[in-house]
């Protein structure tokens, strides 16, 4: 029997964080599940929304972002009881600039309260982490990062994003065929 693995893209749900930075996570996860002709559900038992690709269980919490790791543990203990299968997480992170990425197995950046509370609920940091960078602030340092995060991207940073995302998300599924 093949493992079920998981993509989980972090976020906040509503409509007024959609297009934000903090939002990155939820986009990756949006653009896996169109890219696989996949369908979101609601799960409100899981905190999240679902969608099956294959053997792939892509999810977006639905509990904000700072109580993630709620969400990530009930999907994982609902699709996978032995806990065999890989973890991807997507997310924003601030400690790398706007048209960069990482695919890091255990590494994430210095601060992150989404990535806190999945260390947090799943006892561990060994899952792997595609870090989006969403710093677009060319040294600017006046806007505080917890309020930059929440600030909305230009359409020229979407350009720039749209492309890393897709980048990012041919990186994480290479990683997930070894696996």
């Amino acid at each position: 029997m093949m493992n079920t693995h998981f993509l989980f893209g972090l976020g906040n749900p509503g409509r007024e964080y959609q297009y934000t930075r903090h939002n990155v996570g939820f986009d990756v996860a949006d653009f896996v599940v169109r890219q696989q002709n996949g369908h979101w559900q609601s799960s409100p038992k899981l905190h999240a929304e679902v969608a099956k690709v294959d053997r792939l269980i892509v999810a977006k919490p639905q509990t904000f972002m700072n109580n993630s790791g709620q969400a990530v543990r009930a999907v994982i203990d609902y699709y996978d009881k032995q806990h065999l299968g890989e973890i991807f997480v997507a997310h924003d992170d601030l400690d790398i600039g706007l048209g960069t990425f990482k695919v890091q197995f255990g590494t994430g950046p210095k601060i992150h309260n989404g990535l806190s509370s999945i260390y947090q609920h799943l006892g561990t940091h060994d899952f792997w982490h595609i870090r989006i960078g969403v710093d677009g602030r060319k040294g600017d340092r006046s806007m505080p990062g917890h309020a930059y995060v929440l600030s909305q991207f230009s359409d020229d940073e979407r350009v720039i994003l749209n492309k890393v995302i897709e980048q990012a998300v041919q990186v994480a599924l290479r990683q997930l065929q070894y696996s």
